[in-house]
């Protein structure tokens, strides 16, 4: 999705930061929800997702976890990739593809607690 006219800008990743990005236009609206409920812990997740993605060491790590059996993966770009959970709060959750070659992160899904995973 293209930044538009009064989008929010993001600050450019330095270092050893990963991107953070959509996967596709409909997890804006869901992202946006959460923010409007959920600011500080959803500033967490963004927090894990562009300092460290792929780890399960910080405190939030029970939040935080690798999907498991038919939701561990999604494609993008044509490569099966990785997909994690960040637990925003009980009952709203975020999930990215993890996108290691890229260092990038693609947030595929931002909203209530998906029924898939019950």
């Amino acid at each position: 999705m293209s930044p538009k006219k009064n989008d929010p800008v993001a600050p450019p990743t330095i270092g050893a930061e990963w991107h953070v990005r959509y996967y596709a236009t409909d997890v804006v609206g869901g992202w946006q929800e959460l923010e409007n409920r959920a600011t500080n812990n959803l500033r967490a997740a963004w927090e894990t997702m562009r300092h460290g993605p792929g780890s399960t060491s910080d405190e939030q790590n029970s939040r935080h976890h690798p999907l498991k059996r038919r939701l561990a993966t999604g494609v993008r770009g044509g490569r099966v990739l990785p997909r994690w959970q960040i637990e925003v709060t009980g009952g709203d959750r975020v999930w990215y593809l993890l996108d290691v070659e890229q260092r990038t992160v693609w947030v595929d899904y931002a909203g209530a607690h998906p029924k898939a995973t019950e």
